[in-house]
């Protein structure tokens, strides 16, 4: 049996078993547990190539079938199993291009992390929607959910609302708040989890010498131009109302946080080399802990601004392995 089938075979049942104990499991525990299910499959993907990704996804759903059934090994196989399947393909492709150094070499030219940040960006888009489907068939199912949650869970965990009954319409105004905001939520966190998955298991596979493409310049990637745009559409979307609204939400949530991480490339790329360099990310950092949504939206301006500016035009290469 070839090595990569093998190593596919134990990465998605290793996600599975994560998968499982997340769904079982409770508290902190359980959240840290469902963030890291996918890097096992991403380990072996990124190190064995893209099939046994696939072998990964494959595996980890019929683990998760056994373990849970078949609704649940299909919510496993869309979130987690199909989406690294997919990304370790793009991360791993790579085409000749002329190579002007010794004769009969060959230059590759890989996927640009760019490029790679903005497929998981759209499928994190696509994961909310289809997200919210199997949820409720309609928004006044998905309002019924919601409402029995922040009633029976919310309400009862937050101890200042515990002495302080809510009115029926402020259960109401923070139900309909939260039917618009879910979408945008989801997508940021499978987003957000799905890229630090993808980083952690391309630094653990460099280390090992596994990784099979070379590590990319990340402080300078650059998004296709169209997504700017696409960011516009969706937040013009979340002015609609019913499932175009939810729809906007989705995307234009991932979309945003898309634009956080160019931000902080920029910040990145634009220190190297500069004494204050620690300073000025510890900062940065530090103002997306205190600050949360006012500095993540200036860190987005900024990346959106930079087509129109000079900051990353001109600047120290970056050192082998870097970010």
């Amino acid at each position: 049996m070839p090595g990569f089938i093998l190593i596919g075979l134990g990465g998605g049942l290793a996600s599975a078993v994560l998968f499982a104990s997340a769904a079982s499991g409770g508290g902190a525990g359980r959240m840290l547990l469902y963030l890291l299910v996918p890097l096992p499959s991403l380990l072996s993907g990124l190190g064995w190539g893209s099939a046994a990704a696939g072998v990964g996804a494959l595996a980890g759903a019929a683990g998760v079938a056994a373990a849970l059934g078949v609704k649940a090994a299909f919510m496993f196989f869309l979130s987690h199993g199909a989406p690294v399947a997919a990304i370790c393909y793009l991360a791993l492709l790579a085409r000749p291009v002329d190579a002007k150094a010794e004769p009969g070499t060959t230059t590759l030219e890989w996927y640009p992390p760019g490029h790679l940040v903005t497929a998981a960006t759209l499928i994190a888009g696509a994961l909310a929607t289809i997200s919210l489907l199997v949820l409720g068939p309609d928004l006044d199912a998905l309002r019924t959910l919601l409402r029995d949650l922040i009633q029976n869970v919310f309400l009862k965990e937050v101890p200042g609302l515990r002495d302080r009954p809510l009115s029926e319409d402020e259960i109401a105004a923070i139900t309909e708040f939260a039917l618009y905001a879910l979408p945008a939520g989801f997508a940021i966190m499978w987003l957000g989890s799905f890229l630090l998955n993808l980083w952690l298991a391309g630094r653990i596979t460099q280390t090992s010498g596994r990784l099979i493409r070379p590590w990319p310049d990340l402080a300078a990637m650059t998004f296709p131009r169209w997504l700017a745009l696409a960011l516009a559409a969706a937040f013009a979307l979340t002015f609609a109302t019913g499932y175009p609204a939810l729809l906007g939400s989705g995307f234009a949530g991932a979309f945003f946080l898309a634009y956080v991480l160019m931000g902080l490339a920029i910040v990145h790329f634009v220190t190297r080399g500069k004494p204050s360099r620690p300073f000025v990310l510890w900062g940065v950092y530090l103002s997306l802990l205190i600050l949360n949504t006012w500095a993540a939206l200036i860190i987005a301006l900024l990346a959106l601004m930079e087509p129109f500016l000079p900051l990353r035009r001109s600047g120290p290469p970056a050192a082998p392995g870097s970010d």
